[in-house]
């Protein structure tokens, strides 16, 4: 299906095609659209829909914990299910304008408790064959999914910024969310306060991994302020636009494929083991080219070339 076929109406309700992933676009998204109409029409909001997808998300992983086969593929369904709300909740928030900071929060921190939830039921199912390890194992899995899904996140929102700017992004700078921490005062915005620190440090930590892209920023902010040249937004996307399948096989639908795989033989333990290894040797790559294209451009601007 090429991208000519896609309903504009689902079009319109996508951040990018260049970061859209193939079977998020033919699927999900447009499931995830009528989901949004549908809601749209009962006056719920994305913040709900977020909420609702997660209980479906936990729900899921609680059906990983029995070796059933039937259980576990309700549990697949039902994952399905949660992640067709995913997509529908931002699809309305952008359709309806509804975007807001707790609801990139609460996005974000769905997924997290839907592999939270995967990966506390896989190891209560596999305790009794490998007793704490099996921990040992999903906790080492989990810290190295919490950096791919990060990375993955924030090299599409960088493109998307260089692509369509920062209206069109959701790129973010940790020095302005710590910024905004100090300026606000506790009395009354305890929320605020907690968030602006937790999303700080996260931020913080996608920045502490690309130390080329960060000084290739600094010197664009210098020289340009948000004036970026058309040229070198162009550039830019031409050499990201490739990396952008790395950042999606990186997200849900490749681990989830992964995950279901392992459930349908009977073993778990190798999602695990996809993870640390398969994804983690990806995330590696990605970096190191996102950081190669950081350089190349960086040189340019200091040598002052036609971009």
């Amino acid at each position: 299906m090429s991208e000519q076929k896609i309903d504009k109406g689902v079009e319109a309700s996508l951040k990018s095609l260049d970061t859209e992933e193939f079977i998020d676009i033919h699927f999900y998204r447009p499931i995830g659209y009528r989901w949004a109409l549908f809601f749209q029409k009962l006056g719920v909001s994305p913040n709900a829909i977020t909420f609702a997808g997660i209980f479906l998300g936990i729900a899921a992983g609680i059906m990983f914990y029995f070796p059933d086969l039937k259980l576990n593929i309700l549990g697949m369904l039902l994952l399905v299910w949660a992640n067709s709300y995913d997509s529908a909740d931002g699809q309305l928030a952008r359709l309806t304008g509804q975007k807001t900071e707790l609801g990139r929060m609460l996005d974000g921190l769905s997924g997290d408790v839907w592999f939270i939830s995967i990966y506390f039921c896989l190891c209560m199912r596999l305790t009794s064959d490998y007793s704490y390890g099996i921990w040992i194992l999903a906790a080492v899995t989990g810290y190295f999914h919490s950096k791919q899904a990060a990375m993955a996140d924030y090299y599409r929102n960088i493109h998307l910024y260089f692509f369509k700017g920062k209206s069109g992004s959701e790129f973010d700078r940790s020095a302005q969310q710590y910024e905004q921490f100090r300026d606000l005062s506790w009395k009354g915005n305890l929320w605020r306060k907690l968030f602006l620190y937790s999303y700080g440090s996260y931020t913080a930590s996608q920045e502490q991994f690309s130390p080329k892209f960060q000084r290739f920023f600094v010197a664009v902010e210098k020289r340009y302020g948000d004036n970026i040249p058309q040229s070198l937004r162009e550039s830019f996307r031409a050499m990201s636009k490739p990396l952008m399948k790395y950042t999606n096989i990186l997200s849900f639908n490749t681990r989830v494929i992964a995950l279901f795989i392992s459930l349908l033989l009977n073993l778990p333990w190798l999602y695990f083991v996809f993870e640390i290894t398969v994804l983690n040797g990806l995330l590696v790559y990605m970096v190191l080219r996102h950081e190669s294209l950081s350089s190349v451009l960086y040189d340019r601007i200091k040598s002052d070339d036609r971009i």
